[in-house]
């Protein structure tokens, strides 16, 4: 995993977590990297510092077990606090855009075009790291 310091064209300032650095490449190029202040997919890498162990004889903490560490926390905040839906999460949404049904939170899946396509839409929605897919939901290989 790999974090990345993002800049969008209104200049807001945010981080995000990507599997490697062609993954940002991949998800760029296809609109899915947005700005979650304005929306906007005009999304580049900003300049970044490394980071470095504060105190010699430590080391650094692990980054792969601090994010897991937060993905838990995050899924278990999800799992107590929104709706599964399952793959029926693209009509949910739109539904709920659309006011034929009361806004609530929800999760599920969408194939990457179904996603591309809401957010066209303007209906706000953003995918989860696969670290938070929930365990229902994944597909054995």
């Amino acid at each position: 995993m790999i974090r990345y310091a993002l800049i969008c064209d209104a200049s807001h300032e945010f981080e995000a977590w990507f599997r490697n650095s062609a993954d940002f490449d991949v998800q760029s190029d296809s609109g899915l990297v947005e700005c979650p202040i304005c929306a906007s997919r005009q999304v580049k890498k900003a300049i970044m510092a490394p980071a470095v162990a504060k105190r010699a004889g430590k080391s650094a903490p692990d980054p792969q077990k601090a994010l897991l560490e937060m993905a838990g926390k995050i899924r278990s905040h999800i799992a107590e606090n929104f709706d599964y839906v399952g793959d029926r999460f693209a009509s949910e949404a739109r539904a709920m855009h659309a006011g034929e049904k009361p806004e609530k939170p929800i999760y599920g899946e969408t194939t990457a075009e179904e996603s591309k396509a809401l957010s066209d839409e303007g209906v706000p929605c953003a995918p989860l790291p696969d670290p938070l897919v929930p365990p229902q939901a994944r597909k054995l290989n």
